[in-house]
């Protein structure tokens, strides 16, 4: 895992599939921290920044002295970073797509123009002589909703200061917001599943209650959007549906597996399974046949060091 540090219920799904398939499965985890949670399910590997100009070096130093056969991204920053060892190890399972498209997902503008070359529906995109308001500032580059936004007139509007950092759209106020956790194949290409579920409510970016809804209309849109794009392995969509007019729109992709994928998986999407069975060279099974209404609460818990 790098950057599993809050993954403990994913990594106990990862072994539990594991001994399914009369397979042990250690969990190491890249951190720059060695107090975190994951330590009560696996093994700390103390590592440098994302951005660190040895990062690929020292992962791969890792990879060979723990002998490692998967390797996951957790975290928005070990994507790119996941790409390249892709390409410096190819002999090594990383479920992921190549760096371009990585990279492009990581900027939001750039992914607003990918969408919309592809005829994916999203929301209006402003300039700033263009706009109409409400609407929505979103950083170009970040994630957990961080340094978003909502201006309802020019003053405002300006008053944010240099919008190239900003990727511009209209804000609907009236929404749902739908997570689609998605397999596609690194053998076949074709989609393994797409699930989505409702984000109920959140903590710290992340969701804490959420709900799977069978939603034909946005899991065909999700496959359609996938296959167009070409991404590989474990993905999550973010949509939004406009309660007033039903309008469902992408808002972004992450190209890894989302913090509530949980919910999915034990609705019967078995993404870990998923995994383990292609780490094998084994071809994922099919699964539309998951639970819908499954509803997913989470709480705290502790690790003591």
């Amino acid at each position: 895992m790098l950057g599993g540090a809050k993954r403990v219920s994913l990594a106990r799904l990862l072994k539990a599939a594991g001994r399914r398939m009369g397979r042990e499965v250690e969990i190491l985890s890249y951190e720059l921290d060695e107090t975190v949670p994951i330590a009560c399910e696996g093994r700390i590997v103390k590592g440098v920044r994302w951005r660190d100009a040895s990062i690929l070096d020292d992962l791969c130093r890792v990879i060979e002295r723990e002998s490692v056969n998967i390797v996951l991204p957790f975290v928005d920053g070990a994507i790119e970073i996941c790409s390249r060892l892709r390409e410096r190890c190819p002999e090594m399972f990383i479920p992921v797509c190549g760096f371009d498209l990585a990279h492009a997902m990581f900027d939001k503008l750039k992914a607003a123009r990918l969408f919309e070359e592809k005829g994916v529906a999203i929301p209006a995109t402003y300039t700033a002589d263009s706009c109409r308001f409400p609407a929505i500032l979103k950083p170009r580059e970040g994630s957990a909703s961080k340094g978003i936004k909502v201006v309802s007139d020019r003053e405002e509007l300006l008053a944010a200061g240099c919008l190239d950092g900003y990727l511009l759209q209209e804000y609907i106020a009236d929404r749902e917001e739908y997570t689609v956790d998605c397999y596609v194949s690194v053998i076949s290409g074709e989609v393994k599943c797409t699930v989505p579920r409702l984000r109920i409510s959140t903590s710290g970016g992340e969701v804490d209650r959420t709900q799977t809804h069978r939603i034909p209309e946005m899991m065909a849109e999700s496959e359609k959007i996938l296959k167009s794009l070409g991404f590989a392995g474990p993905v999550t969509l973010q949509f939004l549906r406009d309660k007033a007019t039903g309008r469902c729109m992408l808002m972004e992709i992450n190209p890894r597996l989302g913090g509530g994928v949980v919910c999915s998986i034990l609705a019967g999407a078995d993404i870990a399974e998923m995994l383990l069975c292609e780490s094998l060279g084994r071809e994922a099974r099919r699964c539309d046949d998951w639970r819908d209404g499954a509803l997913m609460a989470r709480y705290f818990s502790e690790v003591m060091f």
